[in-house]
Parts: C-alpha cells; structure tokens; sequence
C-alpha cells in the first residue's frame, strides 16, 4: 500500500490528467447520452428506432474517423492535443443544446461520441501506455477510474439539474465547464515526460516500435483483437436486450438494474487488482485468463433461469470487465512498443466501437428471425472461452518472439 500511496504522489500530474480524460469522455459516452434521450426524441419528434438509428450512424461514422484522426496523439505533444479536444467536445455540448433539427442533432453525436467516448478514451489510454513502462498497469487502472466516477456521479447531477432546468440549458453548462477546464488541462499535461521519468531505477524494457502497417500484417494482432474485443461486444449486447431477457425470465426489472451495481463495484475492485497484476506478471500472461468468468457467468445466464442467475453473471462480468481495463492499456505496448502507438490504437478502438455497435443489432435480427437469445447467450459464452483458449496458444508464441527479439520479458 505504500508503495502505491508513493506511485501515486510521484505521478499525480500526469495520472490526474488522464484521470480527467476518462471523466470527460463521459460527455460522449451512451450512458450520459441517453439521460436526454426521452427530452430530445419529444422536441424533434423521433421516434424510439429513429433516435437509436442516428445514434447508431453517428458512433459508426466516428469510429471510421478515428482509424485517421488517433494517429495525432503520436504526432503532437499532449499539452496541445488534449485541451484541442476538451475544446472540440465543448463544441459537440453546445451544438447539442443548439440541435432543432435532424442534421444538427447528428452532427452533435458524432462530435461528442468522436471526441468523448473516442479520442479522450483513445489519448488517456495511449499516454499511460507511453509514459509508463514498470507501472503501465497501475497507471491504466488510476486513470480508467476517471470513467467509474463518471458512470457514478453525472447520472444523479443530470437528474437533479433537469429537475430545475431544461435539457438543452444542462447541455450549456457542460460546454461551459469544458471550455473553462481547456486550460487548466494543458498546463497539467504540459510538462514533457518519458518512461524513465516513471521508473523505480529500474531499466525501462524496450519494445521495437512497430508500425501501423507491420501490425495490420501480424496475425497475432488479429488473434489478441478478438480476445480483448470480447468484453465490448458482450456487454453492449446483454445491456442492450436486458428487457427482451427479463421479460423471457419472468423477472422484475429492478432485478437487473440492482445487479448492475453488483457489476460497477466488481468493476472497480478488480480494475485496480488488475493494475497491480499487470505490473507483476504482464498484460500478457493474463490474456488467456481474464475472459474465462465473463465465459462461464454467460453460460449461467444461458441455462439458469433462477433470480440469482443475473446476479451471478454481473459478478463474473465485473471481475472480466475490471480486469480487462488494465490489460487494454498495457498489452499493445507490450507487445508493438510505443513509438506508434496512437496510431495502432486508433485501428483497435475503431474496431471495438463497430463490434460493440453491431453486436447489439446482429443480436436484434436473430432474435427476430425467432433465434433463441438463451442460445445466443450460451453462444457468446463459448465464444469467450474458446477465446481464452486459443489465448493460452498464442500468447506463448507471442513471448517467445519477443524473447527472440532479444526483448526483456519479466
């Protein structure tokens, strides 16, 4: 614990400035969205299908933009790039709040799910892993938090704020709280820094830097996509049709949003064991590990129809989600380096938002082509675990290339 205490006082600035890019990212994540959902479907006369479309196109055409955009983050020093982008999501804020018509609402949700939910997670996630080598889980665990606080905090603030002003003047004063923190966030993340500066005496283990080109052509790369995309696709999904599942199951409602508090707290505790985790054994070695409760708590929900079923699942589901946190952050640089890793990531995160988009539809069209969603379910859990499997085999393969490459693997 000391030593963590220690970490954390030594590293404050840069860790409170990639906190801060999580927490901000809120503004464009669909959970902070949605709050406004009801209020902007009755002012531009949407329906339900053709909100959740738009929002839909809008996420997609921002993950598409990020495959070119993410590469800033490798060209530009952080104290120009983040207060940009703080500054572009202000801009999404206050064209939201503008949006009378159809074309101005799209082009607010694709600013805020771009700049919000991609280019801050996206920036946050690529300065940890640059800046810190022996500490990048510990690292990627604080800053992620960013986003628990968020999920925890802004709900309850929008709520009450709606309670005594309108939708569109809540949207004004995120713009505002954006653009006075423009500053302030570039001084923090100003200060040039290394992963030596993070260190403990220690030597900083060097990773060839691949590039985006060498990547896209090792195929180890798709194989570790697959088994750290699985988390994104499989919660979007089950979130997505949690109604669909409790009417199947004959369950109350408040039973799957109770849960969810079962799964933020898992979240949190096992977000940061997983920091610890990865700086003793590596992202890597924990790859084929982590997806194996998030496999067996979707079989239980598959086959078990009983209340404590969800339960269950959300504990598992927390204890995968918790862990693979950490790893996101850590096990790209591990395995390409960092010298372009803004631009490799930009590929990996555009390819997470288009499966956690999909899942949710392709899921919706087997079910109405009357595809059992319990079947569907247990598929999903296969998935994970044949993933997990598969990890066990490639991973070995993966560190033993760097071992050849004369790369220190500790």
């Amino acid at each position: 614990m000391r030593a963590y205490l220690s970490f954390l006082a030594t590293n404050r600035r840069p860790l409170l400035g990639c906190f801060a890019l999580f927490l901000f990212s809120a503004f464009g994540q669909t959970f902070f969205v949605s709050l406004f959902s009801a209020d902007i479907r009755q002012d531009l006369d949407l329906t339900h299908g053709q909100f959740s479309s738009l929002f839909m196109l809008a996420t997609l055409a921002g993950a598409l933009t990020m495959t070119q955009l993410g590469k800033v983050v490798d060209r530009h020093r952080a104290g120009r790039i983040v207060p940009a982008l703080t500054l572009m999501l202000a801009s999404g804020a206050a064209i939201m709040a503008l949006a009378t018509q159809v074309w101005i609402l799209f082009l607010a949700l694709f600013i805020l799910r771009l700049f919000g939910q991609g280019m801050m997670t996206h920036t946050s996630f690529t300065l940890t892993g640059r800046w810190f080598d022996r500490e990048r889980g510990r690292a990627t665990s604080v800053a992620t938090l960013g986003l628990n606080v968020g999920e925890a905090v802004l709900p309850l603030a929008i709520v009450a704020l709606l309670a005594v002003a309108g939708w569109r003047e809540a949207w004004w004063i995120v713009a505002a709280l954006l653009l006075v923190l423009a500053w302030p966030m570039s001084v923090l993340m100003g200060r040039r820094r290394t992963p030596t500066d993070a260190g403990d005496g220690r030597p900083v283990t060097v990773v060839r830097g691949w590039t985006r080109r060498q990547t896209l052509r090792d195929p180890y790369f798709y194989l570790l996509l697959a088994a750290m995309a699985a988390p994104a696709l499989v919660g979007n999904t089950v979130f997505f049709h949690q109604a669909y599942l409790t009417e199947l199951r004959g369950w109350s409602p408040a039973l799957f949003a109770s849960a969810l508090s079962v799964y933020a707290v898992t979240t949190v505790v096992f977000n940061l064991v997983g920091g610890v985790l990865v700086d003793r054994l590596t992202a890597l070695r924990l790859v084929p590990l982590y997806l194996v409760p998030l496999g067996l708590g979707l079989l239980v929900l598959a086959t078990v129809e009983g209340s404590w079923s969800v339960v269950l699942f959300m504990l598992l589901y927390g204890i995968t989600n918790g862990l693979s946190l950490s790893l996101f952050g850590a096990v790209w640089p591990e395995v390409y380096g960092v010298e372009h890793l803004g631009s490799i990531r930009s590929i990996i995160v555009a390819v997470l938002v288009l499966g956690s988009a999909a899942g949710p539809g392709v899921t919706g069209l087997l079910i109405d082509a009357e595809v059992g969603y319990p079947a569907l379910i247990m598929a999903l859990g296969t998935y994970c675990l044949l993933a997990s499997a598969a990890a066990a085999w490639f991973v070995s393969r993966i560190r033993t290339r760097l071992r050849d490459e004369r790369i220190e693997v500790v």
